[in-house]
C-alpha cells in the first residue's frame, strides 16, 4: 500500500516534486564542480611544487648564506686563459647555488633524525661562462706633443691617447645540479622522465656523464652522445630528460662528485631532500631536525605552497572561500525551499490527509508517507544533481584552463631554494630569480565527492520530509470536514 500511494501521488504532482528535486539537484551540483574544482587545484599545486622538491619530498634542509659584509660569499672573479698577447680569452665561474653549502655528513644527521624515512643530498650551482676577445688600440701622440709643445711632461714616454681599442664577450650563464647517482628516487631529477637516452647508473658516481634538460638541450643543440664543457671537464650526455611539468630544476645533471669538484666543494652539498615516514608528521620531523641540527632552514611543502601566487593560487582561494560558502548558501536555499514546499503541498492535501485518518491512519502513517514522498524527491534531485555536476567537472577538465603559479625567492629548495637562486632553463643566471610554472587545470570528481552529493541528497530528502511530516502530524479527521464544509 506504502509504495502504491507513493508512486500514485508523486505521478500527481509531477510539477511539485520537478520542482524540489530541480533545487536540490542545483546545490548538489555545484558542490560536485566546487569539490572536484578544489581537488584539481590541489592536484595542480602538488605538481608546482613535485617540479621544484622532486617527487616524493616532504622538506628540504638548507643553510642560508650570511650576507659578504658579515664574512659571507665573496664576489666571484674571472679568471681569463688567455696568454700574453693573445687576443681571445676565457673563463669559467662554477659555484653553489643560492645557499650555504653543508657538510655531506649533514645528510646522515638528518636521515637518522626520528621520523624520516631517507634523506638524500645535493649540490645545486650556478656556472656563467665568458668568452670574449680584446682588441688592443693604437698609441696616437696629442697634437701639442708633436708640435713640441711641452703638453705636461707626464712619466714614462710619449703622451697619446689609444684608439681603435675595444672588446666583445659573450656571456653564458646555466645551472648545474649535482646528482646522488645511488639514490636517484627523491631530489628534484625525480620530477623530470628520460625522453631520450638513459638516466645515471648507480656505479657512475664520479663520471664524466650528464643527463641535459630537454629545453636546454634543443636551445644548444645538444643530443644523447654529444659533449658538453664545463670549467674545462668534457662531459658525454646520456640522456635528455623532459620536466613533468614547468621548467627543469636545472639545464643540466652530473654526478654529485664532479659537481663537488668543478665547484671547489668537496664534501659539500646544498640542500638535503627529506622523506618522512609519516606525512601526518612532518611537522614534527621538521621540529627534530632544527632541534637537533642547529644552523639550517627545514622548508616543508606547506611553506612553499605559501609562496605561490598568481592566477593559479586566486583561482584556488575563489574554490576554497567563495566557492564553499556559496555552495552552502545554495544547498541551505534548496533544503529550505523543499521543506516549505513539502510543507505547502501537505497543506493543499488537508482534505486528503484528513480523510484518511477518518478511515483509520495513524499520525506516523501518515507522517511516513509525506517522508517517503521527500525522500524520494531529494534522490531525485540528488541524482540530476550528481548528473549535472560530473558533466560541469568534465567540461571543465575537457577545456583544461591554464592557470600560472609564480613562486617566490622564499623557500629552500634546489638552486638555492625552490625559488631562491633557481635559474629557470636557458635563463640568466641570477640568484633569487623568481619561477613561474604554467599548469592545466583538471577537476577529477572522486568517489568521496559521490558519495557527499548522495549524503546531501539524503539529507535534503530527510528536511524537507521533517517539513512535511510535521505539518502532516498536526492534522485532525476534523479539518477534513471544515475543508469540506
Amino acid at each position: 500500500m506504502f509504495f502504491t500511494y507513493l508512486r500514485r501521488e508523486l505521478r500527481r504532482r509531477r510539477k511539485a516534486a520537478l520542482v524540489v528535486a530541480s533545487g536540490l539537484a542545483l546545490g548538489i551540483a555545484l558542490v560536485i564542480v566546487v569539490n572536484s574544482v578544489s581537488s584539481g587545484m590541489r592536484d595542480a599545486q602538488g605538481k608546482v611544487l613535485e617540479s621544484l622538491y622532486g617527487l616524493g619530498t616532504d622538506m628540504t634542509v638548507t643553510k642560508a648564506a650570511p650576507p659578504a659584509s658579515e664574512g659571507g660569499r665573496d664576489r666571484p672573479r674571472f679568471n681569463f686563459d688567455a696568454q700574453d698577447g693573445d687576443e681571445k680569452q676565457s673563463s669559467d665561474i662554477v659555484m653553489p647555488q643560492g645557499f650555504e653549502t653543508l657538510a655531506s655528513s649533514t645528510v646522515d644527521e638528518v636521515a637518522d633524525q626520528s621520523g624520516v624515512a631517507t634523506a638524500v643530498g645535493g649540490l645545486s650551482l650556478s656556472v656563467v661562462k665568458v668568452d670574449g676577445e680584446f682588441r688592443p688600440g693604437r698609441l696616437q701622440p696629442r697634437e701639442d706633443s708633436a708640435n713640441g709643445g711641452g703638453g705636461g711632461g707626464g712619466i714614462g714616454g710619449p703622451q697619446g691617447e689609444v684608439r681603435g681599442g675595444g672588446a666583445e664577450f659573450d656571456v653564458n650563464s646555466y645551472t648545474v645540479y649535482g646528482t646522488d647517482t645511488t639514490r636517484q628516487d627523491l631530489g628534484p631529477l625525480t620530477s623530470s622522465r628520460i625522453t631520450d637516452g638513459r638516466t645515471f647508473k648507480t656505479a657512475e658516481t664520479d663520471a664524466k656523464v650528464a643527463v641535459a634538460d630537454a629545453a636546454y638541450a634543443k636551445e644548444k643543440k645538444y643530443k644523447v652522445g654529444s659533449e658538453v664543457t664545463v670549467k674545462g671537464t668534457k662531459f658525454e650526455i646520456v640522456g635528455i630528460a623532459t620536466p613533468d611539468s614547468g621548467d627543469a630544476a636545472a639545464n643540466l645533471y652530473i654526478p654529485l662528485k664532479q659537481a663537488q669538484t668543478l665547484s671547489d666543494s668537496k664534501d659539500k652539498v646544498t640542500t638535503v631532500y627529506v622523506q618522512a615516514d609519516d606525512s601526518q608528521q612532518i611537522g614534527a620531523v621538521k621540529s627534530a631536525i632544527q632541534k637537533n641540527i642547529p644552523g639550517t632552514t627545514v622548508t616543508t611543502s606547506a611553506d612553499l605552497a605559501n609562496t605561490v601566487s598568481g592566477s593559479l593560487t586566486t583561482a584556488s582561494d575563489l574554490a576554497t572561500n567563495v566557492g564553499k560558502w556559496l555552495s552552502v548558501a545554495v544547498l541551505v536555499a534548496a533544503f529550505v525551499v523543499a521543506g516549505l514546499l513539502t510543507v505547502s503541498a501537505v497543506s493543499r492535501r488537508v482534505q486528503e490527509f484528513g480523510t484518511l485518518k477518518a478511515l483509520g491512519w495513524k499520525s506516523g502513517r501518515v507522517t511516513r508517507q509525506v517522508v517517503g514522498e521527500a525522500m524520494v524527491n531529494g534522490l531525485v534531485g540528488g541524482a540530476l544533481g550528481i548528473a549535472v555536476g560530473v558533466a560541469g567537472a568534465y567540461a571543465l577538465t575537457a577545456v583544461s584552463p591554464s592557470l600560472t603559479a609564480q613562486l617566490g625567492a622564499a623557500a629552500g629548495g634546489p638552486g638555492g631554494g625552490p625559488a631562491g637562486g633557481l635559474v629557470r632553463a636557458g635563463g640568466p643566471g641570477a640568484q633569487g630569480a623568481d619561477k613561474a610554472i604554467e599548469i592545466a587545470l583538471t577537476a577529477p570528481v572522486s568517489a568521496s565527492t559521490i558519495a557527499l552529493a548522495v549524503g546531501l541528497a539524503v539529507t535534503g530528502g530527510l528536511i524537507a520530509g521533517a517539513f512535511g511530516g510535521w505539518r502532516a502530524s498536526r492534522l485532525r479527521p476534523a479539518d477534513a470536514l471544515r475543508r469540506v464544509e
